[in-house]
């Protein structure tokens, strides 16, 4: 499938929204309520504030993801789960529950590498 079916295809839509190695991860971040990058950064120490930065603008970009920016000294930033990212909760579940089954069948299978 092309890049042509986005906006078209809801698969090809929906990889395109979540493209990123990080995108599911920083949206389970946000699950419970907005959070500040710095703290987003220290909740995931392997992702760069180079990384982390373009990932929430390209979530936010899609409107996923809301940063809300207080006119404050020092400068305060959160992000938050837009209303479409609210939307995406139940799914962040799905995958959780399937991630579990995915352990614990590695488990059973005396897989713990990565191919």
């Amino acid at each position: 499938m092309s890049q042509d079916l986005f906006g078209i295809c809801p698969y090809v839509t929906a990889q395109q929204v979540l493209r990123g190695k990080w995108s599911i991860v920083v949206l389970h971040q946000l699950e419970d309520g907005p959070v500040r990058f710095n703290e987003l950064q220290r909740r995931l120490p392997d992702m760069t504030h180079a990384t982390l930065a373009k990932q929430l603008r390209s979530l936010e970009g899609y409107g996923v993801v809301v940063r809300t920016e207080y006119p404050q000294v020092p400068p305060k930033v959160e992000y938050a789960l837009s209303p479409l990212g609210q939307e995406f909760r139940p799914v962040l579940a799905q995958f959780e529950a399937w991630g579990q089954r995915c352990i614990e069948h590695l488990k059973e299978s005396g897989e713990t590498k990565r191919p």
